[in-house]
């Protein structure tokens, strides 16, 4: 499901993943929300998650499609950069540059800026250079559907969010009543994780690949307790923290909750 280049403001917020699922797991309420309202919402993928004990790349855009469904995207691409070997090199960097030119979101969510798996922190410092270098007009890049030159465009906010490991939020959305959606998005990639409806006729997808730390009922217990705890910052239910780099304003005190 891709997005082409839109003739209108662009996206509303545009999320990065180093792998399909990353978003789903720690951003999936936020795009539920936005999608509700109204608001049009994406997800880039940088790799295929080809690397992953359990699944394959092709599974996985499979499940990335039906996740998509589920939270209302208005567009979904893959750069397919090597799953475990992308750096922040000239060329990821400019295919990601070309993506946010083409799209031209205004608030981006990126990977943690730390995590235990070591493609979440890079893939974070990816997209932290390339929303920079998008916005200088003397780098020169080409619309990959059109084919005609791109004008320069920096997103006007950036923000990383929580993986693994617990991070103290600079902020925190209240995503109550989403959910229930958001697990429904990550339970859509179904060789990652517990499916206690799998059963021995599930077919290859199911409990016959090898265990992870991600596969088994506890993780998804952790989510939801990931939501509640973020939640309980704000004194609401379910809630999505995340970091920014720079100092957060608002034009009215009763802005914040």
């Amino acid at each position: 499901m891709e997005l082409h280049s839109p003739t209108g403001p662009g996206l509303a917020l545009l999320a990065f993943g180093a792998h399909p699922d990353d978003v789903e797991l720690s951003a999936g309420g936020v795009l539920a929300q936005l999608a509700a309202r109204g608001a049009a919402t994406g997800i880039v993928d940088l790799t295929r998650g080809e690397l992953g004990t359990r699944g394959t790349a092709a599974t996985r855009a499979a499940e990335a499609a039906e996740a998509s469904r589920i939270l209302g995207l208005s567009c979904r691409e893959q750069l397919g950069l090597p799953d475990g070997f992308f750096e922040t090199d000239e060329a990821a960097l400019r295919q990601v540059i070309e993506v946010l030119r083409r799209l031209r979101p205004q608030v981006v969510l990126a990977n943690a800026r730390s995590d235990r798996h070591p493609d979440h922190a890079r893939g974070s410092e990816l997209v932290t250079r390339a929303c920079f270098l998008s916005g200088l007009r003397r780098i020169e890049t080409t619309d990959r559907h059109t084919g005609q030159p791109q004008l320069p465009w920096r997103p006007p906010q950036l923000y990383y969010y929580i993986q693994d490991r617990w991070r103290d939020p600079d902020f925190v959305v209240d995503v109550t009543g989403f959910a229930d959606t958001k697990m429904a998005a990550v339970l859509a990639f179904k060789t990652q994780f517990h499916r206690p409806d799998a059963g021995p006729d599930a077919g290859p997808d199911a409990a016959d690949e090898p265990a992870t730390p991600i596969s088994t009922p506890d993780f998804l217990d952790q989510i939801r307790s990931r939501l509640s705890q973020m939640g309980r910052l704000i004194g609401c239910e379910a809630g999505e923290g995340f970091e920014s780099e720079r100092p957060l304003g608002v034009v009215d005190f009763r802005d914040l909750k």
